[in-house]
């Protein structure tokens, strides 16, 4: 039986230092910097489909529990209060990326959703 583990050389010997495996890698030239900068960059585009798929299963549901009310009052507020509850997340997660470029706008910060530039910034020795 082979040992497959044993074949993905994760270490890279001329930098000292390691290289990582798949689309995390270091491999196409990216630095450690741009490796990160992908990741957050994919989990905030990630979080956002996430918000909007969720956001429209709110709204059939609630377009559903309306329809299927029947004159019941009871039903049909709580339908609207989930279609009102689905918006308002679609609304905040939305708008948070627009507060944090105000935010960084504030503190003098112009690009702070742009994690490469602001982690060069540091100056870490």
């Amino acid at each position: 039986m082979k040992n497959y583990l044993a074949q993905i050389d994760l270490y890279d010997t001329s930098q000292g230092n390691l290289k990582g495996f798949g689309i995390l890698g270091l491999e196409g030239g990216q630095n450690a910097t741009g490796v990160f900068t992908t990741f957050l960059s994919s989990a905030i585009g990630l979080i956002t489909v996430i918000a909007i798929i969720w956001f429209i299963f709110t709204l059939i549901t609630g377009a559903i529990g309306i329809i299927s009310s029947g004159g019941d009052k009871n039903a049909n507020e709580s339908a609207k209060k989930k279609i009102t509850s689905g918006l308002i997340g679609l609304v905040v997660t939305i708008s948070a990326l627009f507060i944090l470029n105000l935010v960084g706008t504030i503190f003098g910060i112009p690009n702070i959703l742009e994690i490469g530039g602001l982690i060069n910034l540091l100056n870490i020795k």
